[in-house]
């Protein structure tokens, strides 16, 4: 039963049905009607604060025992404003309903406001462009970000309006469920017969001549700015998947990656760690350079003086969090790298 009030704050009832789960977090997770829109970690929060009664005593312990027939209120306040400020800036929308919207990001644009960017991001678009219709991420009104693009690298992200569908969209993630692919431009040509990239720790190839890297990753032990791959259990467990769409001679490569893990910087170290670093990579590109001799002046130009790494999320395919729809967006190349691939195809 849920009593709405006139003061925009608002009352749920939750009864604890049979067979309940051993404590009050986990217990009012699965009572708690859908349409409310309450994950876990809300919940969570709503306990720590004082805002889960019961007999009009709040209980304030997570772990607490529950028994079938308890009955809770939940206190609902209204979402509060977050913290960072609205900004009007031009976002390139794929689709957007009640719930969620898909973003295709331009290079150059932070995701999440930090100390040394806090504002010209993503988050501060979303604020202005969605206004009211953010129905509050933990209790904040504020879009839930599932997941991230680096700074210059482009393509398409999903994120949450909606508390119900960022705990769907978290859930996919954290199953590794949503299919998320990049298209890269990699410095020579990963070749199943190269011994080299055979004898590579973590390296291994799949049927149809499918690159894959699996390692751990963590940060830099000097640099933490920087990811490294680590090995024997240490770090996060990151698999990324690469296949050649296309080789310009020994030079580059047009490379299709795909994530089975999503790690802060994986393709780019991942690819680096092989041996086939990202054109325009400053910081885990390494030192090769295209041959003028080998893909013509222009090429060669245009590659080594490329801005930024040359990634692209092009694909991303989900289901839908509340309508239970398959979802699958494409991008296509940013004008930037279509002009690289462009230049590399007519030097073949």
């Amino acid at each position: 039963m849920q009593d709405l009030s006139e003061e925009g704050a608002s009352t749920l009832t939750v009864t604890i049905g049979e067979n309940p789960p051993d404590r009050l977090d986990k217990a009012l997770a699965r009572e708690v009607p859908e349409e409310a829109a309450l994950s876990r970690s809300r919940l969570m929060k709503m306990i720590a604060e004082g805002d889960v009664l019961r007999d009009g005593t709040p209980v304030t312990d997570p772990k607490a025992k529950v028994a079938e027939g308890q009955e809770y209120t939940l206190l609902l306040a209204p979402a509060d404003d977050y913290h960072a400020l609205p900004e009007d800036i031009p976002l390139t929308i794929l689709y957007e309903d009640d719930d969620l919207i898909v973003i295709d990001k331009p290079a150059g644009m932070v995701v999440h406001p930090a100390p040394g960017t806090p504002t010209g991001t993503l988050v501060n678009a979303l604020l202005h462009h969605c206004g009211d219709t953010l129905s509050g991420i933990g209790g904040e009104k504020r879009p839930g970000i599932v997941h991230r693009i680096d700074k210059d690298t482009t393509g398409l992200l999903v994120v949450a309006k909606s508390d119900r569908a960022h705990h769907g969209l978290a859930k996919q993630f954290e199953q590794h469920t949503v299919n998320r692919h990049y298209i890269a431009l990699v410095h020579g040509t990963p070749d199943a017969a190269d011994p080299r990239l055979r004898g590579t720790r973590g390296v291994t190839f799949e049927q149809g001549g499918i690159l894959r890297i699996a390692t751990g990753l963590a940060r830099h032990k000097t640099d933490r700015q920087r990811q490294a791959v680590v090995w024997d259990g240490a770090g996060r467990h990151a698999v990324t998947r690469a296949r050649v769409v296309e080789s310009y001679g020994d030079a580059a490569a047009l490379v299709d990656c795909w994530l089975e893990t999503g790690r802060t910087h994986q393709i780019r170290v991942h690819m680096s760690h092989a041996g086939h670093g990202l054109l325009g990579d400053q910081t885990y590109g390494g030192r090769r350079k295209l041959s003028p001799k080998v893909v013509g002046e222009k090429a060669a130009a245009l590659g080594n003086g490329f801005h930024r790494q040359a990634l692209h999320a092009a694909t991303l395919g989900f289901i839908h969090p509340v309508t239970g729809q398959e979802m699958e967006f494409e991008s296509p190349l940013p004008p930037d790298m279509a002009e690289l691939v462009a230049t590399l195809q007519s030097a073949r």
